[in-house]
């Protein structure tokens, strides 16, 4: 029997357990603050200094480059037994360009570390394509992001020279020499965009006083959908037209709806909605004006109603006025630039969700023209021609953008079983970083790599599965066993940052979520301190609450780096920085989003409050989206609760909870009253307090010293 070599007496049972495992197919569920990255790391260690598997044979696999590299950090840690590479990474006089040297050179150094793939999904992707994918795409190929990226790392190497936004807006700009797809494209955009027709029946804050709702194409503002019409009809062949003129005939002033004056007509639009027009009509005869009336019945048929309008106006022109206007996207969109930037926004969202969710772009274009909204079959009618410009665009210029990367490589494997297996035989071990954040395109690429020989250690937990939005499915690590069969699960719970009453409390909340794995989370920490729910009458006393006790925290010897403010939304915290920054206060903040994996030793969750702009927040998003992805309420709501317990788990020894008298957030509630201490300024009372007379119990008034009923001598 071998003599373990490698070092596990600092493991607990569980994570020994998951380290020395030979199952092919294993998930560590690992709860907040129980070491994961550490067991996988353990694992890491185990495999080459135990089992004497080769470093080439290993695949780590991360989310983000940062991740990378601090997997990277620890391990040299653990093999350089000077410690001058840890004294290093914590000098703070140390750019971090010189840090990512000595990272790169201290890797080289060490060749068991400097064998080993640790890669992002997109890294992995990238050399693969780049070394191997000439069959599938150009292998000269560049990187196209939404921004330009400023790190220095492989991926910046062979950056496309324009991101997905200026390409989107590009080809929106070509299609839009297309007049019928510029004017559709104006219409939407006035309608949904700036005039939110879709909104104003039910929401007050989008009805316009002088109930002119709708914008025509050359800007007009009009009463409704009809006149609007009529006044698009116009534009699009050059008649110039007054809307609502001033008119006095004889008896009385009024405003027809329109009157074109090369034609020397009015146009009276009658709806059911109308007034009569019988006395108007009157005033035209007296002054021998030439009237013609249309009807909102004709607008139900707009070939019908564009055929009306022609014949009325047929032979009251000129010869040339069927000529169409010549129009340009530069002329039309001039002022409506942001809006049009909101519209091209939404084309790269529905790009990324197709493509996470492989769809074609047919069934996309089929599934929106059923639905029952006007705005949404527009919307795609308009949106689908430009992705598909998009996606023929990139590969015409050898471009990938991130998604790309990964289902190009999938693309790979499935038709060329040589490259395939090149992969399959390379990578024995196959170890995956915080698996409740990966979607369907990564577990198809993680599948197409496993053997029946292939050891899989998947490292997540899935009460931190944050990243819907994004397209990360937590059905993967929720039902692990059904999606790679025969496969085990071993759960560590026991949590090492946080103090009883923080886990005791977040176990509680995460409890009232349907779709988990169920665990029961130990803190190997005793409680010195309740958590503080503080619940102010005002925003201006929850400043003032979370500002004293700042104060309080660094004069008994905390620094800045120990104290850590964290939101739903960035604007949440706006009034604070202020505030903190008019007081000269400097404190750790971020969104829950951008601190997972972050810890401090005291903790404020600011924004507790129900309804909108508070947390939970519960956005169902745009019904556009819809069609591709489904939003289930009951899910976001799981979610937001998920995001609520990182956002708990982040404190390591006190945690205070921020809220506003009457308006607590429903989250509050899940928190049991043992582990809570709750804390307010009282409100004033309304009522003053009367003065009764003991004996008689008449009414005093204050200044009495006896009762003027009964004699008795007060003491008030």
């Amino acid at each position: 029997m071998n003599q373990t070599k490698t070092d596990l007496s600092n493991l607990n049972d569980k994570q020994r357990e998951a380290v020395v495992s030979e199952e092919k197919r294993l998930l560590v569920l690992a709860g907040a603050g129980s070491g994961k990255t550490k067991s996988l790391l353990q694992k890491l260690i185990y495999l080459i200094e135990e089992k004497r598997v080769s470093p080439s044979s290993i695949l780590a696999i991360t989310f983000t480059k940062n991740t990378t590299n601090e997997m990277i950090d620890r391990l040299i840690i653990s093999a350089d037994t000077t410690g001058q590479y840890e004294s290093m990474l914590f000098d703070k006089r140390m750019s971090k360009v010189d840090k990512d040297k000595e990272r790169f050179s201290n890797q080289k150094k060490y060749k068991w570390i400097d064998g080993l793939t640790v890669r992002t999904f997109h890294s992995f992707c990238y050399s693969i394509l780049r070394n191997y994918g000439v069959n599938e795409f150009d292998n000269k190929f560049r990187i196209i992001g939404d921004e330009k990226r400023d790190e220095e790392d492989e991926l910046s190497k062979y950056v496309a020279p324009e991101t997905v936004f200026e390409v989107v807006h590009k080809l929106l700009i070509e299609q839009c020499e297309d007049t019928e797809f510029l004017l559709q494209l104006k219409r939407y955009i006035l309608d949904y965009i700036i005039d939110k027709i879709h909104l104003k029946k039910n929401d007050t804050k989008y009805l316009p006083k002088d109930g002119k709702y709708f914008t025509t194409l050359d800007g007009t503002k009009v009463r409704s959908k009809s006149e609007q019409f009529i006044a698009d009809w116009f534009y699009r062949h050059s008649i110039k037209y007054e809307y609502e003129p001033l008119l006095n005939v004889k008896d009385f002033a009024f405003h027809p709806d329109f009157f074109i004056a090369d034609a020397n007509l009015y146009i009276e639009h009658v709806s059911d909605k109308s007034y009569s027009t019988k006395d108007k009509e009157e005033q035209f005869q007296k002054g021998n004006l030439l009237l013609v009336k249309t009807y909102e019945s004709m607008t139900k048929d707009s070939a019908l109603f564009n055929h009306t309008l022609d014949k009325v106006l047929k032979n009251r022109l000129p010869a040339n006025y069927r000529k169409t206007v010549s129009l340009t996207y530069k002329e039309e969109f001039n002022g409506y630039h942001e809006n049009v930037k909101d519209f091209v926004t939404q084309i790269m969202r529905i790009t990324d969700m197709i493509k996470v969710e492989n769809i074609d772009l047919k069934m996309v274009l089929e599934n929106a023209r059923k639905d029952q909204h006007e705005r949404v079959r527009i919307f795609y009618e308009l949106a689908i021609p430009i992705v598909e410009k998009y996606i023929q665009y990139c590969t015409n210029k050898s471009f990938l953008d991130f998604n790309d990367l990964i289902s190009r490589s999938i693309s790979l494997f499935q038709n060329h079983e040589d490259i395939a297996n090149k992969y399959k035989s390379k990578y024995q071990y196959i170890l995956v970083d915080e698996f409740q954040d990966v979607n369907n395109l990564q577990v198809e690429l993680i599948k197409l790599l496993l053997t029946d020989q292939t050891q899989l250690f998947c490292v997540g937990d899935d009460w931190q599965s944050i990243y819907g939005f994004r397209g990360s499915n937590v059905s993967y690590i929720v039902d692990f066993e059904n999606h790679f069969q025969n496969s085990k699960v071993v759960k560590l719970n026991l949590n090492y940052r946080s103090t009883q009453n923080i886990v005791g409390a977040s176990n509680e909340v995460i409890k009232h979520n349907k779709f988990k794995v169920e665990k029961e989370i130990h803190s190997s920490k005793q409680s010195e301190h309740k958590i503080v729910v503080y619940s102010g009458n005002s925003e201006e006393e929850n400043i003032q609450f979370c500002l004293d006790k700042v104060q309080e925290l660094l004069d008994d010897g905390m620094t800045n780096d120990d104290i850590l403010f964290l939101y739903r939304r960035s604007k949440m915290f706006s009034p604070y920085f202020f505030r903190f920054k008019n007081d000269n206060v400097r404190v750790q903040s971020k969104t829950i989003h951008a601190a997972k994996g972050l810890e401090a030793k005291v903790v404020f969750i600011i924004g507790l409050t129900e309804g909108s702009g508070g947390f939970p927040d519960i956005w169902l998003e745009d019904r556009i989206f819809q069609i591709i992805k489904k939003a289930n309420h009951d899910l976001l709501m799981e979610e937001e609760r998920r995001l609520f317990y990182v956002a708990i788990t982040r404190a390591k020894d006190k945690l205070f909870l921020i809220t506003e008298k009457g308006n607590e957030s429903s989250f509050l509630k899940e928190i049991p009253d043992i582990f809570t201490v709750k804390t307010s300024i009282p409100i004033k009372s309304v009522v003053e307090k009367l003065i009764i007379c003991p004996k008689c119990f008449s009414q005093l008034e204050k200044l009495f010293t006896f009762c003027p009923y009964c004699g008795l001598k007060t003491t008030e």
